[in-house]
């Protein structure tokens, strides 16, 4: 077997060992981990209240169904339902509201006198009384997209009691779903159009608050350590739709690249056959660079103001790599500095094999990294974008 032919098929096993270990990669960067801290059960919620050291008053039943939600604007996510709540008789004659008032507060609501909370039905249940309000609001909050397109979102509605007073503690509702377990989708309709996303996850916990005030409330221990109630629902993004938009004209023009670099050769017959020159090569490599500049523009234009996101670090790699060929090409064809053997051995051999080894192995690296960025959440970002 001739050098060459050794060189090549080195190359082609490196190439898919890389290939296989990305694909595995990409694999754990789609994969969502779920929240050890969720409440799966009465028990776990009862648990959870006992540790905090001060036992709530009152604990009112709270359920939730979600209807639509649409991401409108930088951090916001218009979201529409229904919120009920038990009040036994006796036990919550006092923060039970009257015909008008609403049981709870969306602090998150970015506009609540131009949202929707009112009541929709009220029903008498012998010994206590269930009261359902229909709401449609628009809730800011941060999301991370660190990982697009292998980004998940978790859209959470945050609960405050009514009532600053007194200490009330808003528990699930568990009893109205038909399964609250880990693994189990609830509290949203199946039917939701989630255009590019994907439903995950849907889970209660409990995070406390952190106001730093008693917001002038006397004796307020509970309010400013207070459980607040957050139903969370998980959503994927649906990779195949950033995959056609953003790989693909990756993909291709990586493969318009390693076209122009397999061009290089000072063979009489292939440098007729294909038309070599330097000029060529280096104006194929201007004209790939306009088209992943628009490509890159039209990325940065959805993630505005966000650092780095794993997708855009494919962008900075395919400009390494047009200066790189260009650069290469320019060393070869002139038979500049006579010393640099990779470059002139066997016709440019070393550089036309290492190219696809070297672009998945960076594509390796980059992935791996963004991994161990989400292995450890003291290392993310919490960024604000566009959607």
């Amino acid at each position: 077997m001739s050098i060459e032919k050794k060189v090549w098929w080195i190359s082609g096993v490196v190439t898919l060992i890389l290939a296989v270990l990305l694909f595995n990669l990409w694999v754990a960067l789609n994969h969502f981990e779920e929240d050890p801290t969720q409440l799966p059960d009465q028990a776990a919620v009862d648990d959870y209240l006992a540790k905090l050291g001060n036992v709530p008053e009152y604990q009112v039943k709270t359920g939730i169904f979600i209807k639509s939600f649409s991401f409108t604007g930088a951090s916001d996510v218009y979201v529409t339902g229904y919120v009920w709540q038990h009040y036994e008789d006796g036990a919550h004659d006092a923060i039970k509201p009257v015909d008008g008032e609403v049981g709870f507060i969306l602090p998150e609501a970015v506009d609540a006198a131009n949202g929707v909370i009112e009541e929709a039905y009220r029903i008498d249940q012998g010994g206590s009384e269930l009261i359902g309000w229909y709401f449609e609001q628009t809730l800011r909050q941060s999301f991370d997209y660190t990982s697009y397109p292998f980004d998940h979102k978790t859209v959470w509605v945050r609960f405050w009691p009514r009532e600053f007073e007194v200490a009330v503690a808003l528990i699930p509702d568990f009893k109205s779903y038909p399964a609250t377990g880990p693994d189990d989708i609830f509290g949203i309709d199946n039917r939701i159009v989630m255009g590019t996303w994907e439903r995950e996850n849907t889970y209660f916990d409990y995070r406390l608050s952190d106001l730093g005030t008693t917001l002038g409330i006397r004796d307020a221990e509970f309010q400013t350590n207070l459980p607040e109630l957050h139903y969370n629902f998980v959503i994927k993004r649906n990779f195949g739709n950033a995959f056609i938009v953003h790989m693909i004209p990756l993909i291709v023009v990586t493969m318009l690249l390693f076209g122009a670099v397999m061009t290089v050769t000072r063979r009489p017959d292939l440098v007729e056959r294909h038309d070599f020159s330097t000029s060529s090569v280096i104006g194929t490599c201007s004209v790939l660079f306009f088209v992943i500049l628009l490509a890159h523009v039209q990325l940065r234009e959805g993630f505005a103001g966000s650092p780095v996101i794993y997708m855009e670090s494919f962008f900075f790699l395919m400009y390494f790599l047009l200066l790189a060929v260009s650069v290469n090409t320019y060393l070869f064809a002139s038979e500049a500095v006579p010393s640099l053997r990779f470059v002139h051995y066997k016709d440019n051999l070393i550089p036309k094999a290492a190219f696809w080894p070297f672009v998945l192995l960076c594509m390796v690296a980059i992935t791996a990294y963004n991994l161990s960025l989400k292995a450890d959440p003291e290392d993310e970002t919490v960024i604000e974008v566009q959607n």
